[in-house]
């Protein structure tokens, strides 16, 4: 993993940019907004896929695969992520030319350029949240530029160029590059300690996130329910804090949360109620909703409008996303990777599932990460799931470390019959297929490549018949 080194001098001046990991969500919204600007673009990957396909379309020069071939003689600016290696053959020739090296949020630094930004950071929720702010500020005739670490459902892309002074992103706490940024108004839509092995403690954990809140130019909006979030409050020195959520005591409140079938609630702000409701689930989800309409109303937009707005939210990619049913089973996809975010997908399919059962397919996303916490993912996936098919873990930018597999979590499970460990993907879509009965949901959950065993369950699911039902 490569650290980003803040002090770096980023650019006045880009002409050509070449984005190492261009194919991700958040570097390919980024080369998107490049291009915009009618700066050249190339880039490579590792795998080829319908982004960088996209981008090729949109005029950008990519590659599949790593290459110091790549890395082309007009470029001035090299853009990477913390996720590519020090060995990078395009990384060590961009060192060696001279050329500016910035990490992506650098260059989204330099793509706000002083803008009224609004910042959303927060252990889970982000994308989710970035989302419904710039879908309801949409609705609500403004034409705001924005960069989200998903894609937008409704809009098909992860970031877009307005024409308004607002600037609405996604903010990374993971290794601190959400204190780069100029912020008028910072959203905290929860405080979970996590990325431990970059801030060495919770304690810095939520230094950083206070120190977040209190350079935000404007107001900062932060949870009233979290206990990391509370944490954090005691924290805050700014002249204008504004808190959201159940509590209350929140400045702006949610209330009389129905989970069965899309989400609806109530939310209140200054004596005046108004009742809301999500084409998605989860009550999560209608916490999160709650988070964007406090953030718009420091923006100076009043209560009915806001939430009237946030309603038009249909949801992000990967975000308890459908691909599709076969023989009644209906599968999903969720980027959760944190015990947190799995329970809240687990828990929000719950309320649509009805008779159904859920099966999860549950890809562990790092080492560090399932060796600190495996047994609250084996909790949470006991606890929320009727069976789990458990993948190897997908360790990113880690070396791998000895005993820290898959099995490392579905051990932990207090009943082994509700687990089942199968490395092989064919194996294990097969196995979860041959479990399946009409009405059940089958989800895939992680955010490394899990996603991509859908069509293989799909496909199983189509040749095969349940365990429960032999005779279908």
């Amino acid at each position: 993993m490569i650290r980003p080194d803040l002090t770096l001098p980023i650019p006045e001046n880009i002409e050509a940019a070449h984005f190492i990991g261009i194919g991700g969500s958040g570097m390919s919204g980024l080369a998107r907004m490049f291009l915009a600007r009618g700066i050249r673009v190339s880039g490579s990957d590792r795998a080829d896929s319908a982004g960088l396909r996209e981008l090729a379309a949109l005029g950008a020069t990519v590659h599949v695969g790593h290459d110091a071939a790549n890395l082309g003689d007009d470029v001035d600016t090299v853009v990477h992520t913390g996720a590519i290696w020090p060995e990078n053959p395009e990384f060590l020739l961009a060192k060696q030319r001279g050329l500016h090296v910035i990490h992506r949020s650098q260059a989204l630094y330099w793509l706000i350029g002083g803008r009224r930004l609004v910042s959303v950071a927060g252990a889970h929720g982000k994308t989710t949240s970035t989302g419904m702010i710039v879908t309801a500020l949409r609705t609500l005739g403004t034409d705001p530029t924005f960069v989200n670490g998903g894609v937008i459902a409704q809009l098909g892309v992860s970031s877009g160029s307005g024409t308004d002074d607002l600037f609405v992103i996604e903010a990374d706490e993971s290794d601190g590059t959400f204190l780069l940024y100029d912020t008028s108004v910072a959203l905290i839509t929860n405080v979970d300690p996590d990325h431990l092995d970059h801030w060495g403690s919770a304690d810095a954990f939520y230094d950083a996130f206070a120190r977040f809140g209190n350079e935000a130019r404007e107001a900062v909006v932060i949870s009233s329910d979290d206990a990391g979030a509370r944490l954090v409050t005691e924290r805050l020195t700014h002249e204008r804090v504004v808190t959201f959520g159940e509590a209350f005591d929140a400045a702006v409140r949610v209330a009389d949360i129905r989970t069965e079938g899309p989400v609806s609630f109530t939310i209140s702000h200054d004596g005046v109620a108004v009742a809301g409701r999500l084409p998605v689930p989860g009550a999560h989800n209608a916490i999160n909703a709650t988070g964007a309409v406090a953030v718009l109303l420091t923006l100076g937009f009043e209560l009915e409008p806001a939430v009237r707005a946030v309603e038009e939210f249909a949801g992000t990619v990967r975000r308890f996303e459908l691909h599709g049913t076969k023989r009644g089973v209906s599968v999903y996809d969720d980027y959760a990777h944190h015990p947190t975010e799995v329970a809240a997908a687990l828990a929000a399919a719950r309320t649509v599932v009805g008779e159904g059962r859920i099966i999860a397919i549950q890809q562990p996303h790092t080492y560090s990460r399932t060796q600190e916490m495996y047994r609250e993912f084996a909790e949470v996936l006991e606890t929320h799931a009727d069976h789990t098919v458990m993948l190897d873990v997908y360790g990113a930018r880690e070396d791998p470390v000895p005993g820290v597999t898959g099995e490392l979590v579905s051990g932990a499970f207090a009943d082994p019959a509700h687990v089942h460990y199968v490395p092989d993907w064919q194996e294990a879509a097969d196995y979860a297929a041959s479990v399946a009965r009409d009405g059940d949901y089958v989800i895939t959950l992680g955010c490394g490549n899990v996603n991509l065993i859908i069509p293989q369950v799909l496909d199983a699911l189509e040749r095969s018949t349940s365990l429960d039902n032999p005779g279908e």
